[in-house]
C-alpha cells in the first residue's frame, strides 16, 4: 500500500510539474510566426558579459595592463580602479569608461579592451530546453542560425517532435513563438528551415508522445 501510495503521488508530481511548464510556455503566445532564412539580424555589437576576460592596455603603462575576469555581479578591478562596471558595455564603452578612472592617476591614459572568453550577459545568450542532445544555455554569435544551435546542443533525441518546436523570442515588447521545423532541417537536409537566431532566444524541443 505504501508502494502504491508513494507511485501515486510520484505521478501527481510529475503531472503537476508538466501543466505548470505548459502554461509558462502558452503564457508567452499562441500564435506561432514563421520566419524565412532571409530575414536578416539586426546589427549586433558584442556586449561584455559576467565570466567574460577582458584584456586591458594601456598604452606606455604596462604595470596597469592586465587581463581581469568580469566577476559575477558584473564588475572588473584592477590594481588603480576598483569595481568598475562592465557587464552591458561594448569593449569600447568599457575602454573610455577606464579611461576616466584612470585618469585621476595618469595623464592622459589612452585604453585599448580586448574581451576573451565570449560568454556575454544572460539576457543575450540562446537556452535550448527539451529534448536536445544536450539541453544548455550558448553564448549569441553574430550571424548565429538554427543550425549553428543544433550543432552545438548535439541534435535532438529519438523521442523529439522536431517540427514542432518553437522558439520564445520577444517581439515589440512582447514574447511570441516562432515556429520551427527541426526534423525537416536535421532529417531532411531541408535548408529552408534553417532561420536566423537572435539573442535572448529560447529553443523549446517538445516530447513526441506518438
Amino acid at each position: 500500500m505504501n508502494t502504491l501510495h508513494t507511485n501515486i503521488m510520484k505521478w501527481l508530481a510529475f503531472f503537476v510539474i508538466v501543466f505548470s511548464a505548459l502554461a509558462l510556455v502558452g503564457c508567452a503566445s499562441t500564435k506561432r510566426i514563421t520566419l524565412s532564412p532571409s530575414d536578416e539580424p539586426p546589427s549586433h555589437d558584442y556586449i561584455i558579459g559576467p565570466g567574460d576576460n577582458v584584456n586591458i592596455i594601456v598604452w606606455h603603462n604596462p604595470e596597469v595592463s592586465m587581463s581581469v575576469p568580469v566577476r559575477p555581479d558584473g564588475k572588473i578591478t584592477t590594481p588603480l580602479v576598483e569595481d568598475l562596471p562592465a557587464m552591458g558595455k561594448t569593449s569600447t564603452h568599457l575602454a573610455r569608461d577606464i579611461e576616466k578612472a584612470l585618469a585621476t592617476f595618469i595623464q592622459d591614459p589612452v585604453v585599448t579592451v580586448i574581451v576573451t572568453g565570449f560568454i556575454g550577459p544572460y539576457t543575450e545568450q540562446i537556452r535550448v530546453i527539451g529534448e536536445a542532445g544536450k539541453p544548455q544555455a550558448l553564448n549569441y554569435n553574430k550571424g548565429m542560425s538554427l543550425m549553428d544551435v543544433m550543432i552545438a546542443v548535439g541534435g535532438i533525441t529519438d523521442f523529439a517532435a522536431g517540427n514542432k518546436a518553437s522558439i520564445i523570442r520577444n517581439i515589440d515588447g512582447k514574447a511570441q513563438h516562432v515556429a520551427v521545423r527541426l526534423d525537416d532541417l536535421i532529417k531532411d537536409g531541408d535548408i529552408s528551415a534553417n532561420i536566423p537566431v537572435r539573442p535572448g532566444d529560447i529553443l523549446v524541443i517538445p516530447e513526441s508522445f506518438f
